[in-house]
Order: structure tokens, then C-alpha cells, then sequence
């Protein structure tokens, strides 16, 4: 088992019940002196100490773990590894030791930086007359630190998807009818699906003057479905998501509106695919992508994000990670609930699978990885074709962009897959070495090396020439 170092947390808590370390030593029923070593991370704490911390000070042990520190670290290091930084030479071990003593300072470094990537991205131009507006966040992070931090699971937007579905005797066959007929007798809209030359630009649009919901002819069966539900979530289910949104705080006006969003847009997948249906065909499928898309009619990326929100107490699926990229490395959704670390601020690790999926467009891709702290995640991958693809009309040829998804678990729920059939998954040929991003990992054997390590010095040799240019020596 992992040693578990709480030293700054652990001195946080004495400090905010105003004890001191005598005090709650006795109330841990340890020495003063030992409770001092633990506080400086001298000492791991013990499974008994944890448990006399949850009986005593009725903390959530899940906070007192280590994977927020790892994910703490990694963000860190990964703002450090700004070229800005370069010339203070600061080590691994230096983030690791601010994490572990003074947790609550390492985040407000983070949050001092991503502060600092906001006001350089949106900077006014010299001589601008809006030179004096204050730069705007960033509200797809914010919403995505809200996301990670509710795990990805909203109770009452599921309880409420559920009651849906009872009030108005929905089928899964007809699922798409039913809601347009939802939309009619009980919000009185109506729908028109009208051609792509009609609305360029758009994929669905609601005058709430009209009562007219438009979707586009371009939009597939699944996201046809996908919309009503949306809309369904705006018109008849405001208050929850009002209430979901209340719960994250965020800062701007924008984050608010992107989180209501996502907000309906988790209402929708729950009603498309509801929980305990959902669970039940995926436990028994094991989780075959491909056979829950027909089951419920639905796409391969609706799939993947709803196995995402499994996370109901006592009744949980597999906890997953999932990544979206585009071809040039840029992370457009991201969300953890395997303890694999996604980068934040940049691509991620190329060794990735998600990257190859676009050597094999609509191939999946499967792989066993493992990171440099020797946690190891099973991972399926697979290009993406989206609504928003519309070939461009006459002119000159014009490249569509692409997608891919990448979901993944920890090693360990892989046999519970259907893609791992036939794998030797202890075979270590077939593990592939990856990490969060060239900056933060300290591999130094790496072909794939873009960019040189924060955790090493760079040293150049011009009489030797390694894997990579920035291969570090070993």
C-alpha cells in the first residue's frame, strides 16, 4: 500500500479546531512528538490515525488521501513548466514538498497563474480604447474544474430525467416522438427541421417569441433526440439546474451560462439514456460502445460521456476518464474520475491512444499505459464525426476537421471490458510508457520527446545524439 504523507492538511485541521499539537495528539492518542513528525511529513499516517481523524474531527478521508495532492502536483508542475519560469531552475521535489506542507498555498499559486494565462491571452492591444476592461476568464475551465470536482454526477438533473420518463410514459423506440410530442401538449413548440441553407451557421435554434424549436437537417438521428431533450431541459426543468449551477460559484457571467449549459446538456443523456437501464446494459454488454449505441440509440461519444457519470452511491460503474482532442493535440474536453492526470494547459502526452485513433478513423483503439508514478489505465479510443462537419460549398477543397475520444479506467477494471478479451494484461511488452505532457514527465528514454523535462536539467552532448533532441542522460 501507497504511504499517505498529510502533513499540511493534517496541520490545517489542528490549526482550524484551535489545538495545539498536545492537544490533538491526545485526541489522536499519539505523542506530541509523533504528531509533530507528521505534521512535517517526516512520518506517513497510519490507517488508525486516519480513522481516529473521521471518529474525532468528522473529516471526509477522501480529502485526506493523496490523489488530490498527486492532481495538485501535477497541475502545478504543468504551470511551472512555463517557459516564463525557466530561469528560477525549480525541481519536481520543490512541487511535491509545497504540495505535501502548504497545499493551500500551492493552489493559490495555481490559481495566480491561470489568472496570469487569462489577462496575457486577452491582454488589450496598445493604444486599444477598451485598454481599461478588466480581462475575462476562462469559463470552459471553470466549468470543467466544477465538473471534476462534482465528479461528473447531478443527483436532481438525474431525478429529474426519471420523472420525465414516468410522467409522460416514454419508450425508448419511440424516444424521439415521444419528446417532440413533450414539446407540444406541455410547452406548446413546435418543430420544423429545416435545410442546412437556411440556417448557416447553426445546428438548432429556438425563438421563444414563435414557440418554434429549428433543427438542422444536418443534425444525425441521435442529436436530433439530443436537442428535443435539451430544449425539454430549458423549457420545464430550470430549477434544477439553476440549483446545480448555484453550487459551483463561478465568476464570470459566462461560466454561469456555459455551466447551465452543460447543466442541460447532462439532462439530455440522462434522459436518452437513463440510469439504471443504462448501468444495467452496460454491466451485461461489458461495456461494448458499440452495442449500447444501438441499444439506445445514440452515438459513440454520447456513450462515452454518459459512462462518465455512473457514480451514483451504492449503485456506481466503472469510475472513467475521458479525453476529447482534435488532430493538432488540443484538449477540448477533459474529465478524471480514474485518478489519471489530463493535462490543462496544453496537448497532451502524444503516446496517448486518443492520437493514434486518427491513423484508423473509426477504428477503436485499445491500450494499456502507464504513467511514471506506476499507475497503469486500460484505454479505448476512436475518431469522432460530428454535426458541426458540413462540407463547404464550391470554391476550393477545404479540410474537415476531426475528433477523437479517449475512455479509460484504472488497469485493474479492464477484465470487466470487453475490449481487453484476449489481452495478457501482466505482460509488460505490451504497456506503453505515457505521461501528462513532455514538460512534466521525467522520462527521459522518450523518442516522443517534444520539449525538454522540467524535472531535469537539459544537457547537451554534441558528441552524442539521443532518442531526442531533448533527451535527458541516464
Amino acid at each position: 500500500m501507497r504511504s499517505v504523507r498529510i502533513g499540511g492538511k493534517l496541520r490545517r485541521l489542528r490549526q482550524d479546531q484551535k489545538l495545539n499539537q498536545t492537544q490533538m495528539a491526545a485526541e489522536l492518542g499519539i505523542s506530541p512528538s509523533y504528531l509533530n513528525l507528521l505534521e512535517s511529513n517526516q512520518r506517513p499516517v497510519t490507517v488508525n490515525i486516519l480513522l481516529r481523524l473521521a471518529e474525532r474531527f468528522k473529516v471526509d478521508l477522501t480529502a485526506m488521501g493523496g490523489e488530490d495532492d498527486g492532481r495538485l502536483v501535477t497541475d502545478l508542475m504543468e504551470a511551472l513548466s512555463d517557459p516564463v519560469f525557466d530561469a528560477q531552475d525549480i525541481k519536481a521535489t520543490d512541487v511535491r514538498d509545497i504540495v505535501a506542507t502548504l497545499p493551500s498555498m500551492a493552489r493559490a499559486m495555481l490559481a495566480l497563474y491561470q489568472s496570469y494565462r487569462r489577462g496575457t491571452a486577452l491582454a488589450p492591444v496598445e493604444g486599444d480604447s477598451d485598454s481599461d476592461a478588466a480581462p475575462i476568464g476562462l469559463p470552459s475551465e471553470e466549468v470543467t474544474d466544477f465538473l471534476q470536482a462534482k465528479l461528473n454526477y447531478f443527483p436532481g438533473l438525474e431525478e429529474a430525467a426519471e420523472s420525465l420518463w414516468h410522467d409522460n410514459s416514454l419508450a425508448l423506440l419511440t424516444l424521439q416522438q415521444d419528446l417532440i410530442k413533450v414539446l407540444a401538449e406541455r410547452f406548446a413548440v413546435d418543430l420544423e427541421i429545416a435545410p442546412a441553407s437556411a440556417m448557416p451557421g447553426h445546428l438548432r435554434m429556438f425563438n421563444p417569441l414563435t414557440r418554434k424549436l429549428t433543427l438542422s437537417e444536418m443534425l444525425p438521428g441521435p442529436s436530433r433526440t439530443f436537442q428535443l431533450a435539451y430544449q425539454i431541459a430549458l423549457l420545464g426543468h430550470r430549477r434544477e439546474i439553476d440549483h446545480a449551477v448555484s453550487s459551483g460559484k463561478f465568476t464570470t457571467p459566462q461560466a454561469d451560462a456555459l455551466a447551465g449549459s452543460a447543466m442541460a446538456n447532462y439532462f439530455a443523456a440522462a434522459v436518452m439514456m437513463p440510469y439504471d437501464r443504462f448501468l444495467a446494459s452496460a454491466k451485461s454488454t461489458r461495456y461494448d460502445i458499440n452495442v449500447l449505441q444501438h441499444r439506445f440509440g445514440v452515438s459513440f461519444e454520447q456513450i462515452c460521456h454518459r459512462l462518465t457519470t455512473l457514480r451514483r452511491p451504492g449503485h456506481e460503474g466503472i469510475p472513467f476518464h475521458l479525453i476529447r482532442v482534435d488532430i493538432a493535440g488540443n484538449i477540448s474536453k477533459r474529465f478524471s474520475a480514474s485518478g489519471i492526470h489530463i493535462a490543462r494547459f496544453g496537448a497532451a502526452c502524444p503516446r496517448w491512444n486518443v492520437y493514434d485513433a486518427f491513423a484508423t478513423p473509426g477504428m477503436v483503439r485499445v491500450q494499456v499505459s502507464r504513467m511514471p508514478d506506476n499507475s497503469s489505465y486500460f484505454c479505448v479510443a476512436r475518431t469522432i464525426d460530428t454535426a458541426a462537419r458540413i462540407s463547404p460549398r464550391g470554391g476550393l477543397p477545404s479540410r474537415i476537421g476531426q475528433l477523437a475520444v479517449g475512455l479509460g479506467c484504472a488497469v485493474h477494471f479492464a477484465k470487466e471490458l470487453v475490449y481487453a478479451d484476449g489481452l495478457n494484461l501482466d505482460d509488460p511488452q505490451i504497456v506503453t510508457p505515457i505521461g501528462v505532457s513532455c514538460r512534466v514527465c521525467p522520462r527521459g528514454d522518450c523518442a516522443d520527446r517534444a520539449m525538454p523535462s522540467l524535472s531535469q536539467r537539459l544537457e547537451i552532448d554534441e558528441n552524442k545524439r539521443g532518442l531526442s533532441t531533448y533527451a535527458m542522460q541516464i
